[in-house]
């Protein structure tokens, strides 16, 4: 490839609307260019490196024996509605009439279309395992696209699908991919964490996220670096910080008084004079449209995920103040456990073994005192907090580290809820009609991208690990009207080829200083420069990340690059 003739329209300063690093440089290197808010053209860097990201995720995902398809992402609305899910995605979810006035979507992915294959095709134990992968286009229309290519509305995804006779071939097919996914990750460079998640919209009885740190990211991951534990806060359980002061001792009686104007829980701990940590805050949910009162210690959050999950509900929000007035006869910041009846309780377990603490007396401003769970009131118990800073690991006390992160991949166990819904059926060995059980496994192809431009750059540019940079090596002539760095170059060009190195020939009739600039900001990985030591037979080869620089002799730089690139 020549650089003269290749379309790399870079920019000197970022653009205005570029928010996080890996958004900046991909303006900047030319890579992409935007259309519509969360919609990008893929210019010629960012499919070559896209391409290089689908060639190692194709090689790992064959390698575990699945099998690419590819399915339409034009979908009608009947096969999601098997599912239940053409109206749990919402607004998320494209929707379209053809001409005929029938209801198709955009996919946003692909459980029910792989469903619905493997339910007019397979008919016997003797089929299973299979596994079946697609990397295709998807589509979610995302409130707020931000930063980048890291939240779209169009993208590109690496989805497989799992189908077993039983729970244990499931958990062959989930080792198979997770331990897939941390070969496709390290491959592309990448440092990353595996972390307990939740399964969310999916379903499912088990999932991993696959994690790369980084302040672009939106999701937070609990981690303990010491003993490898690491669960993403909708799913993380802690230890929490011990109440700042003791529990008032003695088998007391709950206590009424006035706190004129004290709605949250900070301004009754300073009316009190006692911390957050002695309250208990009193949060009305409605869960699948029934009200469910969460009680939690006063310096904690709720988790929505682990009250979902404690309810079993799919649809979780906050009670509306109207509603709450309705149901409890005050407003809130005034609302407590005692009395209630017409809902169910739930108790975060780090209220269990607390006593006499402070609540909310269901009457406005007004608050009791010497308030005991299970003493006076009645209450299920969930983990239903989110971990907090300081918060330590729940088996061995070892101190957690709370992380901002951004997801690139997430494995799920689906177990029935797909191929049930969906009547998939095989016969057994004696057989008999069995439903088989499902695994759904995502990739993220552009957020690779990102991360890596998120990990690796500096003040030039980026600084893109080799596999999935868009050109390992670039050759620069400090003159290419000079002969013989021409023709050096040129013949440095054909060697490099000749190796497998995916090279490409600044030819460009340039200041050296540009040249330069372009490779970095890009992030070629190696660039071997033909200049004034020519006449020693010496080139120079400049290792981008490291920014380190060495002299090799001219016959020898091509096999130089071959060597330190891999």
């Amino acid at each position: 490839m020549l650089w003269s003739k290749l379309f790399i329209p870079t920019l000197r300063e970022s653009p205005a609307e570029a928010e996080v690093v890996s958004h900046k440089l991909l303006l900047r290197a030319g890579y992409i260019r935007q259309l519509s808010s969360g919609i990008y053209n893929y210019l010629y860097l960012a499919q070559r490196s896209l391409l290089k990201i689908t060639a190692i995720v194709r090689e790992e995902m064959d390698a575990i024996g699945a099998q690419e398809m590819l399915l339409p992402a034009l979908n009608p609305a009947e096969v999601w509605q098997e599912s239940g899910r053409w109206d749990v995605m919402g607004e998320n979810m494209f929707r379209l009439k053809d001409r005929w006035g029938r209801d198709l979507c955009l996919g946003m992915t692909h459980e029910e279309i792989m469903t619905y294959v493997a339910r007019g095709e397979v008919r016997s134990y003797k089929q299973l395992p299979q596994i079946w992968y697609q990397i295709q286009t998807k589509f979610r229309d995302e409130p707020r696209p931000k930063s980048g290519l890291l939240r779209v509305r169009q993208f590109i995804m690496k989805d497989s699908y799992s189908f077993d006779i039983d729970a244990a071939g499931l958990d062959v097919s989930y080792k198979k991919h997770h331990d897939a996914y941390c070969r496709i990750f390290e491959r592309c460079g990448l440092k990353f964490i595996a972390v307990e998640a939740h399964s969310g919209a999916m379903g499912g009885s088990q999932s991993h996220e696959f994690m790369v740190t980084s302040d672009a990211g939106e999701d937070f991951v609990a981690t303990c670096p010491e003993t490898g534990y690491g669960a993403n806060l909708e799913k993380a359980v802690s230890r929490p910080v011990p109440p700042a002061v003791a529990d008032p001792e003695g088998d007391l009686e709950p206590e009424e008084f006035h706190t004129p104007g004290k709605k949250t829980i900070v301004e009754v701990a300073e009316f009190t004079g006692l911390p957050q940590t002695s309250q208990m805050k009193s949060l009305v949910m409605v869960a699948d449209g029934k009200p469910v009162l969460a009680l939690l210690r006063g310096d904690h959050s709720l988790s929505e995920a682990k009250f979902g999950t404690a309810t079993g509900a799919s649809d979780v929000r906050a009670a509306h103040p109207h509603e709450i007035r309705e149901w409890f006869g005050a407003d809130p910041g005034s609302l407590g456990p005692i009395g209630v009846t017409n809902m169910p309780i739930l108790c975060d377990l780090a209220l269990q073994g607390r006593k006499n603490m402070i609540a909310g007396a269901n009457k406005d401003d007004h608050h009791l005192r010497n308030v005991t769970p299970d003493e006076d009131f009645k209450a299920a118990w969930h983990d239903l907090r989110t971990v907090a800073p300081g918060d330590t690991e729940l088996e061995t006390g070892k101190p957690l580290e709370i992380v901002k992160t951004v997801e690139i991949g997430h494995i799920f166990k689906l177990g029935y809820k797909y191929s049930d819904k969906m009547g998939l059926r095989v016969l057994d060995e004696l057989g008999k009609e069995i439903t088989p059980i499902m695994g759904s496994y995502g990739i993220g192809i552009e957020r690779i991208l990102c991360c890596a431009i998120e990990l690796y750059n500096d003040e030039l540019g980026m600084t893109l690990p080799p596999s999935i940079a868009p050109f390992t090596v670039v050759v620069t002539p400090v003159s290419f009207k000079d002969e013989a760095q021409r023709e050096a170059a040129e013949s440095l060009y054909k060697q490099c080829k000749a190796l497998g190195l995916d090279v490409i020939l600044d030819d460009r009739d340039e200041r050296p200083g540009v040249k330069f600039k372009d490779a970095e900001l890009v992030g070629i990985p190696f660039r071997i420069t033909v200049g004034k030591k020519l006449k020693d037979g010496m080139v120079e080869v400049s290792n981008r990340r490291m920014r380190q620089s060495a002299d090799v002799a001219l016959a020898d730089a091509a096999a130089y690059v071959k060597d330190h690139a891999l």
